[in-house]
């Protein structure tokens, strides 16, 4: 069996991915805090172990060859996956470490996860965080995140899903606004108020869907205020803008501040898990340990 080669070249390419950038040798030079001579060695090295040019030298400056070009194209995703790499098997020892990448919905995020990091990221020095806040669906496979945190069915069984908790709905107020409009004290007095709605609401998850299923009444429907966005909601509802129905991980704190009271529990009793979702059957360390502080979080509560 033939063995494998080493890569002696290998420690030369940030340096080559730097010089590219920055389009000079000095430049890269300053910024490592060495003579620029030492880089131009580095580069010779380099050259001289793939037997190509890189660069084009000229007093005008440096230009990328076609190798160059091939080279700065496909060497900086090889480098993150070997930082990757040893992140993750580090990670197999007892000390979390390297890039943890997240993926959740953008309230959520605020909610959840952010309040969180201070204290994860004082414990663990070397642990460094990329969190993804969006809406849409993210795929952990294609994406190279370590988890995603999605809330209802589970409709992937390619990934690991460990339960954090269960979201909850409730319809809420601001005092500014009970003092100002008053509260209803029925379902069927919703009808005399006014709502801060989501628009864009296809699968029934705000007022549209409790008239739907008949639990509010038709005409309860005189929104204020329309927006997909759960946070631009709860703050128009501790502004007294309106009665706003919204999952109770989303008005946990201004409930417990004062800001908001709860009305009504929800009429639809809905209750969906809230999973974190990952691609490999044991979580490394950096990611357990985010596991672990959510679990403990969303217990306390």
């Amino acid at each position: 069996m033939q063995r494998m080669r080493p890569i002696s070249y290998a420690e030369h390419l940030p340096v080559f991915i730097a010089v590219a950038r920055a389009g000079s040798f000095s430049a890269v030079a300053a910024r490592q805090g060495v003579a620029p001579s030492s880089v131009v060695r580095q580069l010779d090295a380099l050259e001289a172990a793939l037997d190509v040019r890189l660069f084009v030298r000229s007093t005008r400056g440096l230009t990328l060859t076609d190798a160059g070009e091939l080279l700065l194209a496909r060497v900086p995703a090889l480098i993150d996956e070997l930082v990757d790499l040893r992140a993750e098997v580090a990670a197999l020892g007892d000390e979390p470490r390297g890039i943890l990448r997240i993926a959740c919905l953008p309230t959520f995020g605020r909610h959840h996860v952010l309040p969180l990091l201070p204290d994860l990221l004082a414990r663990f020095p070397a642990l460094r965080i990329e969190l993804d806040l969006t809406e849409r669906l993210a795929d952990p496979a294609r994406e190279r995140l370590d988890a995603v945190i999605r809330i209802g069915p589970l409709k992937d069984s390619r990934m690991y899903a460990q339960r954090l908790g269960t979201q909850r709905w409730s319809i809420c107020a601001s005092r500014a606004y009970e003092d100002r409009y008053g509260s209803p004290a029925t379902l069927a007095e919703l009808a005399e108020h006014r709502l801060l709605d989501k628009c864009h609401d296809p699968e029934g998850l705000g007022w549209r869907g409790l008239r739907a299923a008949g639990l509010i009444p038709e005409n309860a429907a005189g929104s204020i205020l329309a927006c997909d966005d759960f946070e631009a909601l709860l703050l128009a509802a501790n502004a007294g803008l309106g009665l706003v129905y919204l999952p109770t991980w989303v008005t946990a704190t201004a409930i417990s501040s004062g800001q908001l009271v709860t009305v009504f529990d929800d009429p639809a009793k809905r209750e969906d898990e809230i999973h974190l979702l990952r691609t490999l059957s044991r979580p490394p360390a950096k990611l357990a340990v985010l596991a672990q502080v959510l679990l403990t979080t969303f217990n306390a509560d």
